[in-house]
This record gives C-alpha cells, sequence and structure tokens, in this order.
C-alpha cells in the first residue's frame, strides 16, 4: 500500500540525515600527540600549584633543603662567587616577591640551627658554648660555620643571644681546659616564657624569633632597594607599605655582606715575664737575698735591651761575596743603581709598554723564522696577508695569529734597513733584505729588547 511505503521511504530520509549529522570530522594525524602533551603540562601545572598551596604555611625565612647542601659562599674569601649564588633569585620557583639573596638565605639557615641547638642546651640546663653550638650546626648544615657567622647573627638580630667570655666551662673531653675561657650564649627571653621557675625556649618561641630574624634580613635588602631607587633617573620613592616586589633591574643577590658584630673577647691577664716585673710585684714579699739577685738580674737584662738599638741602628755593611772580591765599590754602586731603575720602571709600567715589550721580547726568535719563510718563498716581498698566515703556522707557540702584523710592522719600525713595509693600492706588501746578515739582526733586537726591559 501505498501509505506504508511512504512511511518507509521516510524513515529511510531520517535516517539519512541522522548519520550525516552524527558523522566525525577526520583528526589529523599528529593532533593526538599535541593533545597529550597539552594534558601532560596542565597536570604538571596543577601539581605544582597543590605543592606550592601545601607549603604556603612554611616560614619565609626557611631556605629549601637544596640550599643547606651548596658550597660556602667564595665572597667570603674574596673571590667572585659562582652563578648559582649569584643568580639564586633568578632561578627560584617563586612568585616575585621580597626574596632574599643567597647568602642571607644561607645565614637564616644558620641562625635556624643556631636557635635549635641552643635551645635544646637551654632547656636542658646546660652552658651553651660556642665549640658545642659550632659541631652542631656544622653537622646540620655540612657547612662551615665560624664566629664570623656568629657576628652576622648578632648584626642582624641584637635581642637575640647574650655573649659572655666565662671561665670553669665543664668541657668533657673537648680538648679544650676548663680555667681556659670559653664564648658562651644565651638566649634572650621575656619574664612570662618561663617553665617551673626557669627560661623555657620553647618551639612557638623559635618560630617567632625565625620570623624576627627573616624580618630583619628583608630590611637590610629594603636600604639597599631603597638606595638604588634614589639612584636612579629620575629617582623613586616607594613607600615601604607599599612596597611588594623589588625592582626589576635590583639585583638583589649582589647586595653586600653583613658585617660581623663585634663579640666578646678573652679578658688578656697578666703574665710575669721579667724579673723587674717580678721584683716590682713580690716586692716586701721576699728576701733581702732574693731581692738582690732579681736586682741584679733586672740591671743586666736593662743593658742589653739598651744596647741591642744601637747596635740594630748601625748601618749594616754592604755584604760583598767573595766572587765580588776586588771589583770595585763605586761599579757595584752603579750596578745596583742601574737594577734600581730598572724595577721602578717595571713597577710603573703602563699597559702599552708593557704590551711593547712582550712584542720586543718575541722578535729575537720570530727574526729566524720570518727570513726562513722569504727564502722559502723565493720572492723578494710578500703580501702582508700571506706573510702574517706563514709565521701563524711556523711559529704558533709564539704569538696568537691575530697578532702578527703587529710583530711584522714592530720589525720595519726597528730595522727599516732590513724590513720594509709598503702600502700599494688596496694591498700592503712586505719587503725584507735577505742579505743582510742575520747575527747582526738578532743583536739589535736583543738590545732593543734589553732597553724596553723586555729581557
Amino acid at each position: 500500500p501505498l501509505p506504508a511505503q511512504e512511511d518507509v521511504a521516510e524513515l529511510r530520509d531520517r535516517l539519512q540525515r541522522m548519520k550525516v549529522l552524527g558523522q566525525v570530522p577526520s583528526v589529523p594525524s599528529g593532533t593526538g600527540s599535541d593533545l597529550r602533551s597539552r594534558l601532560e603540562r596542565v597536570r604538571q601545572l596543577e601539581r605544582r600549584v597543590r605543592q606550592r598551596r601545601a607549603g604556603s604555611g612554611a616560614p619565609a625565612g626557611a631556605g629549601p633543603a637544596g640550599d643547606t647542601e651548596a658550597a660556602a659562599p667564595a665572597g667570603e674569601a674574596g673571590e667572585k662567587p659562582p652563578a648559582y649564588q649569584r643568580f639564586h633569585t633568578l632561578a627560584q620557583d617563586l612568585p616575585p616577591g621580597l626574596t632574599l639573596p643567597y647568602k642571607f638565605r644561607v645565614l637564616a639557615e644558620m641562625f635556624r640551627s643556631v636557635d635549635t641547638i641552643a635551645g635544646m642546651l637551654f632547656n636542658r640546663a646546660e652552658t651553651v658554648t660556642f665549640a658545642k653550638v659550632k659541631q652542631g650546626v656544622q653537622d646540620m648544615m655540612r657547612r662551615q660555620f665560624e664566629e664570623r657567622h656568629l657576628g652576622q647573627i648578632k648584626a642582624v638580630y641584637p635581642g637575640s643571644y647574650r655573649l659572655r667570655q666565662e671561665k670553669n666551662v665543664p668541657t668533657f673531653g673537648s680538648g679544650g681546659k676548663k680555667s681556659d675561657y670559653q664564648l658562651t650564649l644565651e638566649p634572650v627571653l621575656g619574664e612570662e616564657e618561663k617553665v617551673d621557675g626557669r627560661p623555657h625556649l620553647s618551639a612557638s618561641r623559635l618560630l617567632e624569633r625565625r620570623r624576627e630574624f627573616h624580618r630583619s634580613l628583608v630590611n637590610i635588602v629594603r636600604e639597599h632597594h631603597r638606595a638604588f631607587l634614589a639612584a636612579l633617573s629620575p629617582p623613586m620613592v616607594v613607600p615601604e607599605e607599599k612596597l611588594t616586589r623589588w625592582h626589576p633591574r635590583f639585583n638583589v643577590d649582589e647586595v653586600p655582606d653583613i658585617s660581623p658584630a663585634e663579640l666578646p673577647r678573652a679578658p688578656q691577664e697578666d703574665r710575669l715575664s721579667t724579673a723587674q716585673e717580678v721584683l716590682s710585684t713580690a716586692r716586701g714579699m721576699l728576701s733581702p737575698k732574693m731581692e738582690k739577685a732579681l736586682a741584679n738580674m733586672a740591671l743586666r737584662t736593662a743593658g742589653a735591651g739598651a744596647g741591642e738599638p744601637a747596635l740594630s741602628k748601625a748601618p749594616a755593611p754592604a755584604s760583598t761575596s767573595s766572587a765580588l772580591r776586588g771589583v770595585s765599590q763605586g761599579l757595584l754602586e752603579r750596578i745596583r743603581a742601574k737594577e734600581a731603575r730598572r724595577l721602578q720602571a717595571l713597577l710603573t709600567r703602563d699597559a702599552r709598554q708593557e704590551e711593547r715589550a712582550a712584542l720586543l721580547a718575541r722578535l729575537p726568535a720570530m727574526a729566524r723564522v720570518l727570513r726562513s719563510v722569504f727564502v722559502a718563498e723565493k720572492k723578494p716581498a710578500l703580501s702582508m696577508e700571506l706573510l702574517c698566515a706563514r709565521l701563524a703556522d711556523s711559529c704558533p707557540e709564539l704569538v696568537a695569529p691575530g697578532e702578527m702584523e703587529k710583530h711584522v710592522r714592530l720589525f720595519a719600525e726597528l730595522l727599516p734597513d732590513w724590513v720594509g713595509v709598503h702600502a700599494l693600492r688596496t694591498d700592503t706588501y712586505v719587503k725584507l733584505d735577505k742579505e743582510k746578515d742575520l747575527s747582526l739582526v738578532t743583536e739589535r733586537l736583543n738590545k732593543a729588547a734589553k732597553e724596553a726591559g723586555a729581557l
């Protein structure tokens, strides 16, 4: 029947339209790997964000673990620090902010270690000596810890410790004598920080001290940053409470190191070293015979001491070795004066004179090579470029290839009758007299080098 056929045809048309609409366009071959790489990148970013959020509660002054195992800054020894210290801030995966230089982060880590060890010893009612703290800090940080670092900590945070020099501190086999003075540390705490009637350094107080130390370090960098802004053209003035990051051109890692504060020194005990001091100290306590013996000893010592300066002030005779016996003293004096003038000229020689002396010192050895090049080429004149190339191949250990032309022109300046430099149109040619005696040439070159102080 006709209605049934129409229904079937209509259904077929609808099905065909559905297939066309549901058809998925073809995907290029490289798109799948690109999508996977983008997805992996997004996952990595998500993991980093989670790690950053998880670590946001850590103290601001504590540096990463990798910093504590790095080598000590070379600036401490007067040398240029390595690149990983000079560009430490740029390499940190941190949001822009008031970051600290590498050496300040290391100092903050040292303060944290000192506070941990000193707090442990202090809470056990032990005397906190620098020797104990030094050993503990070096074990924790795997780097040297000296009194200079303690002085820097004292300069940054003056109210952190009370430092004293004390005697009769038990050493417990540490190698020192009990009667020697030792530098001791005592944490400065308030009256309210007591447990069972005695001061106690709690964990919360340790965190507060660490944050205070970090704020002090940031304030030091702020001072240098303020001076940097004032030196700009035009100068910039930024309120401190609104400052959230350093100027882009402000190199944080080039901030000068902190000058250590003065530490207490052990008092100098009076020691009796001469008979006069013993006599003046023990007068009236000794027998008359002993006092007379000490007085005689003091007089002999004073007489010997008075005679020594007279001997030292007398001009020492000029030492003349056996090889110079019979040589005129005036000749020796002239030779010594000439040597003194040569040394004075050497010490006051500028960079251009130094370069010329170095060139002159090489000429005697190069003269034979220069003549050999002309003999081998069998030509009376050679272009400057070709001659320099041949000389560089013949004596590479003497001169760098780019310096050959300077030596050739110096030959022409000192020996114009042997070497001539001629500019023809666009090229420069060098002419050499092969008939001239080479020994005479070498002698003249050696004389010029000696006059210039090169030999």
